[in-house]
């Protein structure tokens, strides 16, 4: 692998921003060469997604923008934050058959688990949270080599 990669933007608490999110997220990665067509692109894909939903419904209006952290170390863990200031920490709800949400901690819990990573939610030293997930990076992080019908390689 090459040296630290990160990544980060930070939007308006909107829901219009979980679509920026993962834009932000699929992007990044697939500058890392990870496609955009290939499961773990869709596995983050959809974990960014369930974290920017919970930064934007469940602050309250007490966060006016998130910060979406992606970052790959030189260990091989990928790393993927989700940062806002409002100060409550996520509550897990009870998955109600009824129920239209609630269930955005459980998806990102058992994608973690299935993914061999782990998740955790810290406060930062300005009064909100981060919620991240950290997992094995299984890919080259270099760029994707495209073989063109002549023979000729371009980055």
């Amino acid at each position: 692998m090459a040296g630290h990669l990160e990544a980060s933007v930070t939007l308006p608490s909107d829901p219009a921003s979980v679509s920026a999110a993962r834009a932000h997220a699929v992007g990044t990665l697939a500058e890392w060469g990870v496609p955009e067509d290939t499961e773990v692109s869709g596995t983050i894909r959809l974990i960014v997604s369930e974290l920017a939903t919970n930064a934007v419904q469940h602050t309250l209006g007490r966060s006016p923008t998130f910060t979406v952290d992606i970052g790959l170390d030189r260990d091989g863990q990928l790393r993927i934050g989700v940062t806002d200031s409002h100060p409550g920490f996520p509550k897990r709800l009870p998955a109600a058959v009824q129920q239209d949400n609630g269930r955005g901690l459980v998806i990102i819990r058992w994608l973690t688990v299935e993914c061999g990573g782990r998740m955790r939610v810290r406060p930062t030293g300005e009064g909100g949270k981060t919620v991240s997930v950290v997992l094995p990076w299984t890919v080259p992080a270099e760029p994707v080599m495209v073989v063109e019908a002549a023979g000729q390689q371009e980055p």
